[in-house]
């Protein structure tokens, strides 16, 4: 009897001993698994493969590009001399060549042939009444040698004759005046060239300082390029150039001249490129040009190896720490397969191929090749 009831206890005992350690069981897995939750797993790295190129010295052929607007070389200014005249007749119009010389506008000058007639005929009277003058003077003076004539009366012979001079010079001044008035009527090209703009009608009444026409000394036009300052001192006086044009196409030039003033908010100057003629330029055209700046020494890279973060040119360089460090760089002169640049020590490694799918400061390993060049490994 006692030891059943024993055995009965036993086995009433024994639930509750199970179900702890059931409890503990599971909360010893679910640590378990909140622990292995928290351990990172290894990340998969992606690796790419490129190739590094050492930088060289070399000597490139340096072109500068340029953008401006086509001008006059030099334009002239013609207006009219003389005013109150009517143009009865204009010989010439925009896009005309025209000689040095060549009678432009021709002016009503009646009135002025009208009035030099009558000027002739002042000056033949002014020379009369001087002649007559002298001579009353030479008899005055024979008079008064002899004692005939008082001094009184010499000297008024002598004033009379000092102001028919005076008479006779202001008459065939104002017979001069008429003269080139009557010139002026003729309106002449003062140079050579191309005719660029005309403001005067046949029919109007011109009046003195009227600008008339506008003329393209000897037909040059030029180009007024802008270079950035810091290329403006590599550009010289007679360097050759290329300048082109969506519209005529591609004609040769010449520096002409350098300016030597920079614009403050901008920071470009100005160089000016003669245009060979006949290319078909008109001015106010805007054009492109290519100067070619001579030969440089400087640090040279393979083209490929340059890329472009916020428009501006760099290049990943790999240090000796094994990191490739993105570095922005000026360039020089390039072609297809090489590009000078400035920024770059030679020596340096840049990377070539697959350079784009490098970041910043990324860790890089190199491997040699049977080449015997270089292979970088981005870390990722």
């Amino acid at each position: 009897m006692h030891q059943r009831i024993y055995r009965r206890d036993l086995r009433s005992t024994k639930l509750p001993l199970v179900l702890c350690i059931g409890a503990l069981g599971l909360s010893g897995c679910d640590h378990g698994d909140k622990a292995k939750a928290k351990t990172p797993k290894p990340s998969l790295t992606a690796s790419q493969t490129v190739s590094v190129a050492a930088v060289t010295i070399q000597s490139l052929p340096r072109i500068i590009n340029a953008s401006g607007t086509v001008t006059p070389w030099e334009e002239v200014p013609v207006g009219a001399e003389t005013g109150g005249l009517t143009a009865v007749a204009v010989n010439a119009d925009e896009g005309q060549v025209v000689r040095q010389g060549q009678i432009l506008v021709a002016l009503n000058d009646t009135m002025l042939r009208a009035q030099l007639h009558q000027q002739e005929a002042a000056v033949a009277s002014a020379k009369a009444t001087l002649a007559e003058a002298q001579a009353a003077l030479g008899r005055s003076r024979e008079l008064q040698a002899k004692g005939y004539l008082s001094q009184a009366s010499l000297d008024t012979a002598l004033a009379r004759q000092q102001t028919a001079a005076a008479q006779l010079a202001s008459a065939d001044a104002s017979r001069n005046e008429t003269i080139a008035r009557l010139g002026q009527a003729a309106i002449r090209a003062p140079v050579s060239g191309l005719i660029s703009r005309r403001s005067v009608t046949k029919g109007q009444i011109v009046t003195a300082g009227t600008e008339l026409f506008r003329i393209v000394r000897d037909g040059r036009l030029e180009l007024d390029a802008e270079i950035p300052e810091a290329d403006l001192l590599s550009v010289k006086a007679g360097m050759p150039a290329t300048v082109t044009s969506d519209q005529v196409g591609q004609t040769a030039g010449t520096v002409r001249i350098v300016t030597s003033e920079v614009n403050a908010q901008t920071r470009v100057g100005l160089a000016r490129i003669s245009l060979a003629p006949g290319g078909g330029f008109r001015s106010g055209m805007f054009a492109r040009a290519q100067i070619a700046a001579g030969n440089r020494p400087a640090p040279t890279i393979p083209t490929a190896a340059i890329l472009y973060r916020q428009n501006q040119p760099g290049v990943f360089v790999v240090d000796a720490s094994n990191h490739a460090r993105f570095r922005r760089i000026d360039i020089l002169a390039r072609n297809t397969d090489q590009t000078s640049a400035e920024g770059l020590n030679a020596g340096e490694r840049v990377v070539v191929d697959g350079a784009g799918f490098l970041g910043d400061n990324d860790a890089v390993r190199i491997a040699a090749t049977t080449a015997g060049s270089s292979t970088v490994a981005a870390k990722r």
